[in-house]
C-alpha cells in the first residue's frame, strides 16, 4: 500500500478539480486572446493543493505559474512541473544561481538586491520580472529614477533577462476604487518610461482582472477566485461569472452518546447540557486548523445543522445532535450536504478574518482528496510522505 494514499483517520478535504477547471475557463473567457494567465499556487495553492491545482489550470489555459518563494517552487519542480513559475516574493541574492538552474524566474524589488544578485548568479541566464510599488508599500521600486537604473543594470548584464513587470493593487476588492485607479496611473507612468516593455506586464489579481479591462495589459495573476472563493463579500454582486468553491472539509463521528441535564462537555467545563441531549465526538480540533474561536459553529450531519458544543481540543471537538445518529455517520463542515451548505465565506465570518485565510490554515494532518467527474482521481496525505 502507497501510504501517503492513504489515511487512518476519518477526517478529510475534498477538492473539486472540476469545479477549478470551470472557474479558470470562465474568467479566462472574459479576456482578449492575448491575455495571459498566471495561475498563482502559492501556500500550497491556497491549502487545495500545488501540483494538482497547477497541472489543471496549466491544462485550461494558464501558461505560467506563480508561488511566494523558491521552496514552493522547487518542489513544483520536483513533482515534475516543467512551466515557468515566477517568485512573487524576495529570493535571497545567494540562491539566484538555483533558480537560474531550475529555471525560475525572480522577482527584483531593489537596486541592492539587484546588484547583489548579480554577483551571486554563474554563467546561467536569470529570468527577473521588475516589481514596481505603486502605493501597496511592500516589495518594488517606488521611483522611475530607481526603475530607469534597475532596467539599465538588466540590459547590460547579458546574463540577466527583463521578461516582466509588474504590480499589486491594495483595494481591487473594494467598490471605492479612487486609490485603485491612483495605483493604475502611477504604473502606467513607470512604463512609459521604460526603452522597451518586457513580454510580461501584469498587474490585476482576481478582482482586478474580472472587474477593470484597463489593466489587464497582457497577463493577469488568477489567485483567489481560481479555487471558487469570491475576492471579497463587497464586490461579489458585480463579479461577471459565477464561482464554484472546490474546496470542503468532512470527518465522520467516532462516538455518539446521551448526556443528562447539568453535565458538562470540554475543557473548562464552559457547556452545560440543559436537558438530554446528544452529543457526538468529531475527529478534527485546532491542529488541523478548526480552530477554537469555531466553538458554536454549525456543521452537517444527516443534511441538518449541528452546533459544536464546548471547547474545541486540539485532536476532537464535539457536537449537539437532533437524535441519535450512528458512529461512522458523515459529518461535512464546510461544503453541501443534502440541502444545506456551509461556505468558506460563512466559516471566514465566524473567524472575524477574510475567506482566503479558511483553507490555507487546514493544516498538512488533513488530507486532500482530489475528485473529477465526481470520482476519487487523487489522494494527497502529507504526514505519511517518505
Amino acid at each position: 500500500m502507497e501510504e501517503q494514499g492513504f489515511f487512518y483517520r476519518d477526517t478529510w478535504a475534498e477538492i473539486d478539480l472540476d469545479d477549478i477547471s470551470q472557474n479558470v475557463s470562465a474568467i479566462k473567457e472574459l479576456f482578449p486572446e492575448d491575455v495571459e494567465l498566471i495561475a498563482v499556487v502559492k501556500a500550497n495553492a491556497y491549502g487545495h493543493g500545488d501540483v494538482q491545482v497547477a497541472e489543471t489550470a496549466l491544462k485550461i489555459g494558464a501558461s505560467y505559474l506563480a508561488v511566494a518563494f523558491m521552496d514552493e517552487a522547487l518542489a513544483l519542480r520536483k513533482k515534475g512541473i516543467t512551466s515557468p513559475i515566477l517568485i512573487l516574493g524576495a529570493t535571497r541574492p545567494e540562491d539566484v544561481s538555483i533558480a537560474a538552474s531550475q529555471h525560475l524566474t525572480v522577482t527584483a524589488f531593489d537596486m541592492e538586491w539587484l546588484e547583489k544578485a548579480a554577483d551571486h548568479l554563474g554563467n546561467d541566464t536569470l529570468s527577473i520580472h521588475i516589481k514596481v510599488d505603486t502605493g501597496m508599500g511592500r516589495l518594488g521600486f517606488k521611483d522611475e529614477a530607481s526603475l530607469k537604473k534597475a532596467e539599465a543594470f538588466i540590459e547590460n548584464d547579458p546574463r540577466l533577462l527583463f521578461e516582466g513587470i509588474f504590480t499589486h493593487f491594495a483595494t481591487a476588492d473594494e467598490n471605492d476604487d479612487d486609490y485603485f485607479k491612483e495605483q493604475l496611473h502611477k504604473f502606467e507612468e513607470m512604463l512609459d518610461i521604460l526603452n522597451r516593455h518586457p513580454r510580461y506586464v501584469h498587474a490585476s489579481n482576481s478582482a482586478a482582472g474580472m472587474r477593470y479591462p484597463a489593466a489587464r495589459f497582457n497577463a493577469v495573476r488568477l489567485g483567489i477566485s481560481m479555487y471558487g472563493i469570491t475576492p471579497s463579500q463587497e464586490i461579489k454582486p458585480a463579479l461577471p461569472v459565477p464561482l464554484h468553491q472546490s474546496f470542503s472539509l468532512h470527518s465522520r463521528l467516532v462516538q455518539v452518546k446521551q448526556i443528562h441535564k447539568g453535565e458538562k462537555v470540554s475543557y473548562g467545563a464552559t457547556y452545560e447540557a440543559s436537558g438530554d441531549e446528544w452529543i457526538g465526538t468529531i475527529p478534527i480540533g485546532y491542529a488541523d486548523g478548526w480552530i477554537r474561536r469555531l466553538q458554536g459553529q454549525e456543521v452537517l450531519v444527516n443534511g441538518h445543522r449541528a452546533p459544536i458544543v464546548g471547547r474545541i481540543c486540539m485532536d476532537q471537538c464535539m457536537v449537539r445532535l437532533k437524535e441519535y445518529v450512528p458512529p461512522g455517520t458523515a459529518v461535512t463542515l464546510i461544503g453541501k450536504q443534502g440541502n444545506e451548505f456551509i461556505s468558506i465565506d460563512e466559516i471566514a465570518e465566524k473567524l472575524e478574518t477574510i475567506n482566503y485565510e479558511v483553507p490555507c490554515i487546514i493544516s498538512n494532518r488533513v488530507p486532500r482528496v482530489y475528485k473529477k467527474d465526481g470520482e476519487i482521481v487523487g489522494l494527497r496525505n502529507n504526514l505519511l510522505r517518505l
